[in-house]
């Protein structure tokens, strides 16, 4: 099973009939003897430096064969035709039947690859359809090296845990080449499905306490009697950004767009407990409208399964899912929010949560709140036909950037081969949403936004000067989150980013060049820097240890950011007067104009200052405190060339920018 990341912070036919993108849905490359390689198989990490066994001959083997569909090609010929405001079939969506009908898995694809599998000895559990369909199936590694081409041996994970995975890119016989979209389950690393589930789910943890003093607006108390930097005194930190601030901020409220007539989805692991009482809770201390009946809904599977601390940490996913559910309505208050919960973290059943609401056509824009570094993902095809056949049928599907620049192999990603993007986020059929520091006046009105990128530097022992010289050096200790960003060294640039995104740029890929230009990420940003973060409200373990209450906080990270922006574009979309689909081609044709703001790393040598508890679960210890250094994006520690700099225009650190004029941007469009 892989633990995909949260992405929070406390405090996813052309026009020219060329090939879209040099796609990753094809069935399988070619490889020797009948057989074709399946992309993804063979892990990143699972190489000699690592393993610790000559073989590995024995244990069970439970996989997910993915099915391709009966033309993976054509699907991704009409998702970019009615994405593409400059081709004739704009707008031509299709239903989730006649999609399936169309693009989805044949009965016979499915007879030949239980055929396949059984002929190997593997015994055929779960079967599905629609889009992401699978055939699950088990066996022994001596079954599995038959019917896969490939051996198996030991290797040591990133946690010292000795895991098996094949040796190369696992193979199928040629017969099934053209069905097989992708397998799951050949190794036994953490994005393996573990057996066993549960029905019920943990109560919340603790709750992230906010360290006084605060303003309630940025610049509103100057912390004048803490040291200076930069010859100046900062003001302390905002408590977080109210939903009024927010909408006032991105020139929300002046458009008069509430969302109305628009379906939201939020994709996340689990499901919190308390969510839509505690977002009712929450929009009524803010002085905003809770949720109509029937407004919110939620599809949430039978059971779950790792629900742990030492798994996927079900309470820790509370708080992020409180957080999108209540940003979306925040900005959309009159859309539709339909919670779809997965099993658990594993990648493969947010996958399936995400197939889902494609297969039953369960809201018009999605936010996910989660990712991997590209290396670690194994089904990225299966992935990208979800999100081709969500274009296809009016569904735009956006995804959190990340909260630290490029991934970086020497801190975050050891058996990563490289700095790399996120994934699903770095999908060039997805929308991915960077993060901003943002500055809200005193009358919710927008002075400034920087990429966000935060720098800390603790106040020194004697109480008159900060411990580093203001900025601080960049180090593991300083660093305290930025915005996911950079350039993509697995997906050839999208036809929307051409002529917008600087050539430059799209080659520049993180250590090292390319003739070929390649997806750039973000596409557009929102606030997320958790010093200038938006208030948040849900039931958590009070300071006591033993009761449970419902409580604010101030909360960011980029997963504010990507369901912000979909809130926001559910009023586009009410302006609009009908569906925009996969929104990226529309966006791109809007670069430069008054519909964002343009993020650049001006003003320059800006700061905060802020408290923070020793504990900050129980408010309680000696207040630190620190100054945090902002606009400092996508650094990493390792040294290498990953920063990521905002300039005018396009760039990797904010994309296109954050909404400005936006909603205004598409009436009558």
């Amino acid at each position: 099973m892989f633990l995909l990341q949260r992405h929070r912070s406390v405090a996813l036919v052309m026009a020219t009939g060329a090939v879209a993108f040099g796609g990753l849905i094809t069935a399988a490359s070619a490889t020797a003897a009948g057989r074709q390689a399946i992309p993804g198989t063979h892990p990143a990490w699972a190489i000699g430096a690592h393993r610790s066994a000559a073989a590995a001959g024995s244990g069970a083997v439970n996989v997910r064969v993915y099915l391709a569909g009966q033309n993976p090609a054509g699907l991704e010929s009409y998702a970019t035709a009615v994405s593409d405001p400059s081709n004739g079939a704009y707008g031509a969506y299709l239903t989730p039947a006649q999609v399936q009908s169309r693009f989805g898995a044949s009965s016979a694809q499915v007879a030949a690859v239980k055929s396949w599998l059984t002929g190997a000895g593997f015994t055929i559990g779960n079967v599905t359809d629609g889009i992401g369909a699978y055939v699950a199936a088990s066996g022994t590694v001596a079954q599995a090296s038959q019917a896969f081409g490939v051996s198996f041996a030991d290797y040591v994970d990133t946690a010292g845990q000795t895991v098996r995975a094949p040796e190369a890119a696992a193979t199928v016989p040629s017969s099934v080449a053209s069905t097989v979209l992708a397998v799951s389950g050949l190794d036994t690393a953490t994005h393996e499905m573990k057996p066993g589930a549960t029905t019920e789910l943990p109560p919340p943890g603790p709750n992230y306490w906010v360290a006084p003093p605060t303003s309630s607006y940025y610049g509103q108390i100057v912390a004048n009697n803490e040291p200076t930097a930069g010859g100046q005194h900062w003001p302390w930190t905002v408590s977080g950004y109210t939903p009024q601030q927010i909408r006032g901020a991105y020139n929300v409220g002046q458009s008069g767009m509430t969302g109305r007539g628009q379906t939201v989805a939020v994709v996340d692991a689990y499901a919190s407990p308390t969510m839509l009482g505690d977002a009712n809770k929450f929009s009524r201390i803010t002085e905003n409208a809770a949720f109509r009946p029937g407004q919110y809904n939620q599809y949430l599977p039978k059971s779950y399964y790792d629900a742990g601390a030492d798994e996927c940490d079900a309470p820790g996913w509370y708080g992020e899912e409180t957080l999108d559910v209540e940003s979306v309505h925040d900005m959309a208050p009159d859309a539709d929010v339909n919670f779809v919960g997965a099993k658990s973290c594993n990648d493969v059943d947010l996958a399936d949560a995400d197939a889902k609401i494609v297969n039953k056509g369960l809201a018009n824009i999605v936010t996910d709140s989660f990712g991997e570094p590209y290396d670690d993902a194994t089904i990225q095809n299966v992935w990208d036909q979800i999100f081709q056949a969500g274009a296809a049928e009016g569904i735009g599907f956006l995804f959190s950037s990340g909260d630290s620049g490029y991934e970086d192999p020497a801190v975050e990603d050891p058996y990563s081969d490289q700095l790399q993007v996120d994934y699903p986020t770095s999908s060039p059929w997805v929308t991915s949403v960077g993060g901003t520091s943002v500055a809200i006046g005193r009358a919710n009105n927008w002075e400034w936004e920087l990429p966000w990128g935060t720098l800390i530097d603790p106040l020194a022992a004697d109480g008159t000067s900060w411990t580093y010289t203001p900025p601080p050096a960049y180090n593991a200790d300083t660093y305290d989150g930025s915005s996911g960003g950079g350039v993509s060294t697995a997906y050839p640039q999208p036809w929307y980013q051409r002529g917008v995104v600087p050539n430059s740029l799209a080659t520049d890929v993180p250590e090292g060049s390319t003739t070929t230009p390649m997806r750039v990420v973000p596409d557009v940003s929102a606030l997320a820097d958790p010093s200038t973060g938006m208030l948040v409200g849900e039931t958590t373990l009070q300071p006591d240890g033993t009761t449970y209450a419902f409580a604010l906080s101030r909360i960011g990270g980029t997963s504010v950011a990507s369901p912000t922006f979909a809130g926001i574009l559910a009023d586009a979309e009410q302006a609009a007067g009908h569906d925009l689909g996969f929104v990226n081609p529309v966006l791109y044709r809007k670069a430069g104009s008054s519909a964002f703001h343009d993020i650049t790393e001006s003003p320059s040598g800006q700061y905060e200052i802020r408290n923070n508890y020793t504990d900050e679960d129980t408010a309680t210890g000696p207040l630190l405190t620190y100054l945090r250094a902002m606009g400092i994006d996508g650094q990493d520690v390792s040294g290498d060339n990953a920063a990521l700099p905002a300039t005018p225009g396009y760039d990797d650190s904010t994309g296109l920018g954050s909404p400005n004029r936006f909603i205004q941007s598409f009436f009558g469009r």
